[in-house]
Parts: structure tokens; C-alpha cells; sequence
């Protein structure tokens, strides 16, 4: 019973934060991929440049800077083309997801996690953020009713006293 209750408040409270579990990453790491990657291109094979990129761009991503999420949506989008498995074409749509979702472009979001879905329907990563989409579109909607709950109870209230008070003057 004290799990289910402490679930219940653990859940209330991300709900209100906006936690979830989509782990971020520090400027420290996406400095260490950059350098990895400027290292993997002097005369590394392909598979390593690739490697890296990849590892820079799930840095970029899950970056607590805006500036390095766009970027790391740059990188990928542009080297979405170049996807040479279905398990890369995979990796690639769902770090874009990420992206997006960390941007704030949860329909956009909610769409290359889908597409990544089709690729593997049961993949954990995918499904997580999935569900981390939803909760956040359902937040959104919930606080943006409340929002506009409380701007007409705002706007009633202040039709009333003006009422109120033309009809004291007469």
C-alpha cells in the first residue's frame, strides 16, 4: 500500500516538474565527442567517423543547451540520407525524436518515434519516449485548460463587478 502511494506522489510530481526519464548530457561530453570526432577524421576509417558522429550526435541531443539540440538536429537530419541499415536508420529517426521533443516539437516528436516504431515495434528506448510524449502532451493540454479555466473565471468575475457596479449608480 506505502509503494502504491508513493507512486501515486512520485507520478503527481513529475507531473507538475515535468520529469522524465530521457537522460541529459553535459557540455563536457559534447566538447569530448567534438574533439573525438576533429581526432576520427584524420585519416580514420569511415565506420569510426561514423561512430563518432553518432556519438555526437546523441551528445548534442540530450544537451541541456537549446543551441547544441538544434545542432545535433542539423546533423542528423542531414546525415539521415547516408543510413546504410535499417538499425541505423533506426538510431538516427529516434535522436531526431529526442531532438525535437527537446525542443519542444512534441507532434514532430511523436511522429519519428513512430516512424522508428515501425522499423522495430518493440524497442524499449522508442516506447519510453513514446509514453514520455504522450504525458507531456496531456500535461501540456491539462495546464493550458487550467490556463484558460482561470482567464474566463478572471473575465466573469470582472463582468460582474462592472455590472455590479453600474447597477449600484442607478
Amino acid at each position: 500500500m506505502d509503494a502504491k502511494i508513493g507512486n501515486f506522489f512520485e507520478s503527481v510530481g513529475n507531473f507538475f516538474t515535468g520529469g522524465d526519464q530521457i537522460p541529459w548530457c553535459d557540455s563536457d561530453i559534447v566538447i569530448g565527442c567534438e574533439r573525438e570526432v576533429a581526432e576520427a577524421g584524420k585519416g580514420s576509417s569511415d565506420e569510426l567517423k561514423n561512430e563518432c558522429i553518432m556519438r555526437l550526435s546523441w551528445a548534442l541531443v540530450h544537451s541541456k543547451r537549446p543551441e547544441d539540440v538544434q545542432r545535433g538536429i542539423a546533423m542528423l537530419e542531414a546525415s539521415l540520407g547516408g543510413s546504410n541499415s535499417p538499425q541505423q536508420m533506426r538510431e538516427k529517426i529516434y535522436l531526431l525524436a529526442v531532438g525535437y521533443y527537446r525542443s519542444g516539437d512534441y507532434a514532430r516528436s511523436r511522429q519519428l518515434v513512430e516512424r522508428s516504431l515501425e522499423i522495430e515495434p518493440e524497442w524499449r528506448q522508442a516506447l519510453a519516449l513514446r509514453k514520455t510524449i504522450e504525458d507531456k502532451i496531456t500535461k501540456d493540454g491539462v495546464i493550458g485548460i487550467g490556463i484558460a479555466a482561470t482567464a474566463v473565471t478572471a473575465v466573469g468575475l470582472l463582468a460582474g463587478g462592472i455590472v455590479a457596479a453600474l447597477s449600484r449608480k442607478k
